[in-house]
């Protein structure tokens, strides 16, 4: 029985590992459609949304299989729960790429100018965020998981970096091209929101291991 049980512990790491690899994909496809202008591979990144909600589907199928089925208890039982809880943010993940591609979209395929590169660089840290959360999940990694809530206060630093940096661009031109200038300020705004819930997904990873959950009351003993 435990066998069978372990069996399906690696299978939902696999599941999350593929899931968090479609979020960071899905991060890189809409920074370039954004630095491209690409309203096409802007749809791309919406219509691929779809597989990151199927994903969420799939693994809480497999966590309310294993809680029913197996009644596990103590660290196993943390480790489901810390999943069900991890896939919730990594679907919101999902449509905040979307919410980016849908500026891109409505912006007409407006290309992002140079001043805002360190958009770019945002993005490829909390994609790192996102793949670190995971990695430390599935490796039962306590200080992965803490560098990576540690690393969210560079995101905060590099949100208000780009908002400043707008702000100034827009008195600058006298408040023209001031639509586009707010878009990028809010593409920031979703990139910082992904930084959020990779932190949330790594705060998950250090109850599933400690038993304690850093923003609540909640404490699961061994």
């Amino acid at each position: 029985m435990r066998n069978r049980f372990d069996a399906q512990l690696h299978s939902l790491d696999g599941q999350l590992t593929h899931m968090g690899e479609l979020c960071e994909t899905a991060i890189a496809k809409a920074t370039q459609a954004l630095k491209d202008g690409s309203i096409e591979q802007a749809k791309k990144v919406i219509e691929e949304d779809e597989e990151i909600d199927q994903c969420e589907k799939d693994i809480e199928r497999l966590c309310l299989k294993l809680l029913l089925q197996q009644q596990p208890v103590a660290r196993d039982l943390r480790r489901i729960s810390a999943a069900l809880k991890m896939i919730t943010d990594m679907e919101r993940i999902g449509d905040q790429t979307a919410d980016i591609a849908e500026i891109i979209i409505s912006s007409k395929g407006a290309a992002a100018s140079e001043e805002i590169h360190v958009i770019g660089t945002m993005a490829s840290e909390v994609s790192k965020m996102v793949r670190n959360s995971v990695t430390a999940y599935v490796n039962r990694d306590l200080e992965l998981a803490r560098d990576v809530m540690e690393a969210d206060d560079a995101i905060d630093s590099f949100f208000e970096q780009v908002r400043d940096e707008m702000i100034q661009f827009i008195k600058e031109e006298k408040g023209e091209n001031g639509g586009r200038t707010f878009d990028l300020i809010m593409v920031s705004k979703y990139l910082e929101r992904i930084g959020d819930h990779a932190t949330n997904i790594a705060e998950w990873v250090e109850f599933s291991i400690t038993g304690v959950h850093k923003d609540s009351a909640l404490v699961h003993e061994d």
